[in-house]
């Protein structure tokens, strides 16, 4: 047995036994869109991670390099989710953060790589922005590690764009 088929059996035997293996768009969140109406809104990479779970290469994200003070909202929603203040870097290739702003993001359990992760999604449409662990900076210890495709920079002084409806 390889290791393709035995990831797929271990999905397999989790999908039997009843764990969530996919996105919180199963949820109800408070802004409702078809995947039709997120993709005609997205850019297709911005889509693939925030509505099909996808992940970008690491490294890839020109928001690893923002050093500006400002706020990092959904793509999708527009909802302010990262204060610059809590931004660092994790040495991972994604924009990461110890802590969001309240209120601004869920977590479930995510088993797509069979052993439990905690995903973390927007909490007004439930776009899917990255991960969270517990090996981050204080004061939190948590790396909320971020798409950067999921987010838009908006830097302090300028407006931030009306949320999406």
């Amino acid at each position: 047995m390889n290791r393709r088929h035995w990831i797929a059996g271990m999905a397999g035997l989790a999908a039997l036994a009843g764990l969530p293996l996919s996105r919180a768009a199963d949820a109800a969140f408070p802004l409702q869109k078809s995947r039709k109406a997120w993709a005609a809104l997205l850019p297709p990479a911005s889509y693939r991670v925030l509505f099909e779970e996808a992940t970008e290469a690491p490294g890839s994200s020109p928001l690893n390099d923002e050093k500006r003070a400002g706020t990092f909202v959904c793509a999708a929603c527009f909802l302010p989710l990262f204060s610059s203040a809590s931004k660092y870097d994790s040495g991972t290739g994604w924009p990461s953060f110890w802590q969001p702003l309240p209120d601004a993001v869920g977590t479930k359990t995510d088993f797509r790589l069979i052993l439990p992760r905690t995903e973390y999604h927007c909490a007004r449409c439930g776009g899917h922005q990255g991960h969270v662990f517990d090996d981050g900076p204080r004061p939190t210890g948590k790396r909320y590690c971020n798409n950067g495709v999921a987010l838009n920079f908006v830097p302090e002084g300028e407006p931030l764009p009306a949320l999406r409806s």
